[in-house]
């Protein structure tokens, strides 16, 4: 009896061992697809990511003109103290 016993409960306390080399399986089956696809992330720029980068360029880009107009309005003010012209104005630069 003790013998049966033992070979019924055989499936049992295999279940975990058989789960956990199935998913060692999977993970050796697509861990070459995951590779890949992360290096093709990697090597690509997304939409998004590219819009990002343009917003970045524009933002800096405005900053720097901000910074030139009020150098500018500066040395005006500072021109027009000493009763001189005011120097000519930043050009916008054009993309």
């Amino acid at each position: 009896m003790k013998p049966f016993f033992l070979v019924a409960l055989l499936p049992l306390t295999l279940g975990g061992c058989v789960v956990a080399a199935a998913r060692t399986a999977v993970d050796i089956v697509t861990l070459p697809v995951k590779v890949v696809a992360k290096g093709v992330d990697l090597a690509t720029t997304s939409q998004s990511e590219a819009d990002e980068k343009r917003g970045r360029a524009l933002r800096k880009a405005e900053e720097a003109a901000g910074r030139k107009q009020r150098e500018w309005e500066k040395a005006c003010k500072k021109a027009q103290g000493r009763g001189e012209l005011c120097p000519s104005a930043p050009q916008a630069a054009n993309d």
